[in-house]
């Protein structure tokens, strides 16, 4: 085993900071709704059900610190902002597909896992 990989998910590694991006269900799907071209914020919430505006703007401004979004802003009257993926957040699309597919793929399975869980006793 390579030093880099006994690093893996140590605190400070990359692997784990990927997780932990990846595990906040509202980056994935704001970087899903994006994945077809920029976006206004109004047209982002009518896209995400159940997204609050402060939920939706605490997201975008996560993933532009993390520079997998853009903001230009556009003049006129009234001024304007879209959000886009950057190119590095259009990285994400294939591994976020991926994991769809496997959700749609065995979703039934781990709903069954849950319901017989839960006549056990479980949660």
């Amino acid at each position: 085993m390579s030093v880099r990989e006994s690093r893996l998910f140590l605190t400070d590694c990359c692997a784990r900071f990927a997780f932990d991006l990846l595990s906040n269900t509202w980056n994935v799907v704001m970087i899903w709704a994006l994945r077809d071209g920029s976006r206004r914020p109004i047209e982002l919430r009518e896209r995400i059900g159940g997204i609050s505006s402060k939920v939706l703007t605490d997201t975008l401004r996560r993933l532009e610190f993390n520079g997998l979004v853009a903001r230009p802003a556009y003049p006129g009257s009234p001024p304007h902002v879209e959000y886009g993926l950057t190119p590095l957040g259009r990285t994400l699309l294939d591994p976020i597909n991926t994991i769809g597919a496997w959700a749609f793929k065995h979703g039934d399975e781990v709903m069954a896992a849950q319901d017989a869980a839960e006549s056990a006793g479980g949660r």
